[in-house]
């Protein structure tokens, strides 16, 4: 039985589809059943609830032997400090798994050696941290910047012909998009051979800067599309107008400013043989949602 947590998310959603592609058993946890496709709905165990309850993780792991795990956002709910709230949210699942020895794959950040303070990469590799020392066998899929957070983007790119992000136009941002991502948890999770506690880099081909992604997604609609670097203060305060608590602010632009000093080259990496290329992703799901 494999357990998967986050089955309505971007990346979760996929693993769902690709596990139960493989015939195999699957139970999630979500907290509002009514959200899962029905194809899913008629084909898992649900447990309801939220897999940060101690007696919610007791019950979907009772008879399983592997888990996906995912640490949802916060949103702009006051969670307090990142680490707290991906500590404090992973806790129990730690103790559970340890105790009846069930594998887990986790998403994390890449970086790990960074020295500096990264906000919520720093948080997610505390994560690793604790699992790999409550004794948990995993694999912990270790990704840099999603390329599906340009999706927030498309309104701006229809309307004005840019993209906007508070990190550096000429600094380069490893990307990843969220089906390769599914792919290899869904790879790992199916594999029943592996031991013990390892790290998987995830990261695409490109290397590329925002302002050569502006080029490419340029190329790709046929029309012109400038990068605007957004001074990381003003980032920050936008947040907090838009209903981001003071911390959580803080966080993203710790993120960011870590993203910038290059965090994500902190880790060896190579660039995923099977990993989708920047180009591509724009052509198959970022152009579709610019032109809806």
């Amino acid at each position: 039985m494999i357990v998967i947590t986050t089955p309505t998310g971007d990346i979760g959603r996929q693993v769902v589809d690709r596990i139960l592609d493989a015939g195999e058993a699957v139970r999630v946890i979500v907290r509002d059943p009514a959200r899962l496709p029905e194809h899913v709905r008629a084909h898992v165990d649900v447990v309801r609830g939220s897999h940060a309850d101690a007696d919610t993780i007791t019950k979907a792991l009772d008879g399983a032997d592997r888990m996906f795990w995912l640490v949802p956002p916060a949103g702009f709910r006051d969670a307090g400090d990142a680490e707290h709230y991906y500590l404090e949210f992973t806790r129990h699942a730690v103790q559970e798994a340890a105790r009846r020895d069930v594998r887990m794959v986790n998403v994390t950040s890449l970086g790990r050696g960074y020295p500096g303070e990264a906000g919520l990469l720093s948080a997610a590799l505390a994560m690793d941290e604790m699992i790999e020392a409550g004794g948990v066998p995993h694999r912990a899929l270790a990704l840099p910047f999603f390329m599906e957070n340009l999706l927030r983007q498309a309104p701006a790119i229809k309307e004005r012909g840019t993209i906007s992000m508070a990190n550096a136009a000429d600094q380069p941002l490893p990307t990843v998009a969220t089906r390769d991502v599914a792919d290899a948890a869904a790879a790992v999770l199916l594999d029943t051979s592996w031991t013990g506690q390892a790290r998987l880099p995830l990261v695409s081909p490109d290397n590329l800067t925002p302002d050569a992604m502006a080029e490419v997604i340029s190329e790709t609609l046929g029309r012109t599309v400038h990068y605007r670097q957004v001074p990381l203060a003003d980032f920050q305060a936008t947040l907090v107008q838009r209903g981001a608590s003071p911390t959580l602010a803080q966080d993203m632009a710790d993120m960011v400013k870590a993203q910038n000093d290059r965090i994500y080259d902190a880790e060896p990496r190579d660039a995923h043989p099977t990993a989708t290329e920047f180009r591509r992703w724009c052509r198959d799901v970022l152009k579709p949602a610019v032109q809806a």
